[in-house]
């Protein structure tokens, strides 16, 4: 896998990134709700915040984003979205595994939800993440440090300290490499 970096995205990503929430969820929403596209183009413009978002970008091209929220008690994986093209490549499970090793040297879990529809549900069990709740529409995950390595998930590299890995993540934009050895 070539260097994944992320950048800040910034308000000109609005379109680029309204059209991968389309090419990415635009089946699992009409699944769960049905897809209005007017709705879904107001929300979105609504609820744009790009100093909350991430771009993913391999290569120099633009194949997703992700967006992580510090809270006091969690971190909370608010979205990943990757490009149809670029799923099943590691990109996904990378990002993930560098979120849940910074949030695993703090001691706090990682939570997210999930459409009961999608199957990225698979990814984020494989990752140690377990159901802690559902709705009608969403399936409610957690990974808590002591559970995930207890189940030998921690397979992450620890070459370098996790104080250098942030450190470097918040110099560059990159995650650190936390592929298993």
């Amino acid at each position: 896998m070539s260097e994944v970096e992320l950048r800040a995205a910034t308000q000109e990503d609005a379109g680029s990134l309204y059209n991968l929430l389309k090419t990415t969820m635009q089946q699992y929403v009409a699944q769960t709700w049905g897809w209005d596209e007017r709705w879904q183009q107001e929300h979105f413009r609504e609820s744009f915040e790009p100093n909350k978002e991430r771009v993913v970008v391999l290569g120099g091209q633009d194949i997703g984003v992700i967006s992580v929220e510090q809270k006091e008690d969690e971190v909370f994986l608010s979205k990943i979205y990757i490009l149809p093209e670029y799923q099943g490549q590691g990109i996904g499970t990378h990002l993930i595994r560098s979120i849940l090793d910074q949030a695993f040297d703090s001691g706090l879990p990682v939570a997210l939800r999930v459409l009961r529809v999608n199957p990225a549900k698979r990814l984020y069990e494989r990752l140690g993440f377990v159901d802690t709740g559902e709705t009608e529409t969403h399936y409610s995950m957690k990974a808590i440090p002591d559970r995930v390595e207890a189940a030998g998930v921690d397979c992450l590299s620890r070459k370098k300290s996790q104080r250098q890995r942030r450190t470097e993540f918040a110099q560059t934009g990159r995650p650190a490499n936390n592929r298993c050895t």
